[in-house]
């Protein structure tokens, strides 16, 4: 006996094998963002031929900011309000900028001169986070090396942002941008 299914029947099994394959496909995705490391490390480096003294000046002091960071570029007109003292612990950077900057604030909570400056970074818009930034100065024979490091946390929907862009690849090329702005401007003011 052959028990042949009705058109109804066979439009029903396709959606629900569809309907199936695709919980299974949402079900694997979700395993694998939930797997991905929940915190995220971008770093860059550049060598620079300025002493530390000349080249940690231009991070300490968050005015000088204006003269190589990225974002400065991206967005000119952006709001820029500054508090606390002008330099070191303490002092804040905000801004409110377009969609490519967003809004958010940089706070130096270490600075060891020549050595280190230690950030908090608060982003509020387009993406809300917050996270740690260091630039450390180290003496080579001929200036200085200068790493500029973003350590942060991932939530699920970072996780996924991280899975498809990459902070890596989406913060690290600012970072290496900024930096040759920042070789530029240091060495040209050592000169």
């Amino acid at each position: 006996m052959s028990t042949s299914l009705t058109p109804a029947k066979r439009q029903y099994r396709m959606w629900m094998n569809i309907v199936i394959g695709l919980a299974i496909l949402i079900a694997l995705f979700v395993i694998i963002v939930a797997m991905r490391p929940s915190g995220f490390r971008v770093s860059r480096s550049i060598s620079i031929a300025a002493p530390p003294e000349s080249v940690f000046g231009h991070v300490n002091e968050l005015r000088q900011w204006e003269h190589w960071s990225p974002w400065e570029k991206t967005d000119p007109s952006m709001k820029r309000i500054f508090e606390g003292p002008p330099s070191g612990v303490g002092a804040v950077y905000r801004w409110d900028g377009n969609n490519q900057v967003g809004a958010g604030s940089n706070t130096i909570v270490e600075s060891q001169p020549n050595e280190l400056v230690r950030f908090r970074l608060e982003m509020l818009r387009p993406y809300v986070g917050s996270n740690d930034v260091d630039f450390t100065f180290q003496p080579e024979s001929d200036g200085t090396k200068v790493t500029w490091t973003m350590v942060g946390n991932l939530n699920f929907i970072t996780k996924i942002m991280d899975l498809v862009l990459g902070m890596d690849k989406m913060v690290g090329s600012q970072f290496q941008d900024g930096l040759n702005q920042l070789k530029a401007v240091a060495e040209n003011k050592s000169k």
